[in-house]
């Protein structure tokens, strides 16, 4: 029977069966785009502010599409709670986009066809899928009155998210002003750039363990579980492509995601 509670533990069931798939596959295959993109990868490519647009989206029309119809529409906590994830996903969405196009030099606008089109939609479909349980939980299935431990938990996440956003949106736009210097690649340097060469992913998993924590439920703990599966062979790879390409200059000691540690 297709009730809604049914749709929404199958998806979470779903997002967490997948994790490993994906983090197997992300080892052995190197999604062909940014750095990790040739001449030779072949497929439809789109620019890449347009596939972010695109492929974000959902965290936001979904949201706000399906919020009003939860149990919990008019209790301003469950506002409060989803504010973090939408945070996040307006500058995921619509500020770095147009951070991307801008930020790109006027002679280097033929490198912005370079993002597959079949990873944007893939994308864009895993998106429906997490806003919509995310939102659900928030909206409809979380218990606001009998939950004693609500604000422990949120103040608790909101500051694990909140260091994971400016970790996250910091790494971006140090990557962004190399790319809007032109002449190819370079080092990045400063910061947590010093111990990993993938802050940026690292930002994102600490948010979404923040977001884990807010919720304390099974649908933030499936973001959270997909999130890593997915970041973390991407930032092994990024972090072997700039050994491979800087080779003796490129910093010994800077491990890919996690200080110190991986």
């Amino acid at each position: 029977m297709f009730s809604d509670e049914n749709v929404y533990n199958f998806i979470i069931f779903f997002i967490f069966l997948m994790a490993l798939p994906t983090f197997i596959l992300a080892q052995l295959f190197t999604s062909p785009y940014g750095k990790h993109h040739s001449s030779s990868s072949s497929g439809t490519t789109i620019s890449p502010p347009i596939a972010w647009a695109f492929m974000e989206s959902p965290t936001l029309w979904l949201t706000f599409l399906i919020f009003r119809f939860g149990k919990n529409y008019a209790n301003p906590l469950a506002y409060l709670l989803i504010s973090p994830f939408l945070f996040h996903y307006t500058n995921r969405t619509i500020i770095y986009p147009l951070r991307l196009y801008f930020g790109s030099k006027p002679n280097s606008k033929k490198s912005t066809s370079h993002f597959p089109l079949n990873i944007a939609v893939t994308a864009f479909i895993y998106n429906i899928l997490n806003s919509y349980i995310q939102c659900r939980w928030v909206s409809h299935y979380a218990n606001y009155e009998s939950n004693e431990w609500f604000w422990v938990r949120f103040c608790g996440g909101l500051i694990v998210f909140g260091l994971g956003m400016v970790v996250n949106v910091w790494a971006d736009g140090v990557l962004l002003g190399l790319k809007s210097q032109g002449g190819g690649y370079k080092i990045p340097r400063g910061g947590l750039f010093e111990y990993v060469s993938c802050p940026n992913y690292l930002g994102e998993i600490v948010e979404w363990l923040g977001w884990a924590l807010m919720t304390w439920s099974w649908a933030g703990l499936a973001f959270f579980v997909y999130t890593c599966a997915n970041l973390v062979p991407r930032a092994v790879s990024n972090h072997k492509w700039y050994v491979e390409k800087f080779g003796e200059d490129y910093p010994k000691n800077r491990k890919a995601v996690f200080p110190f540690l991986y």
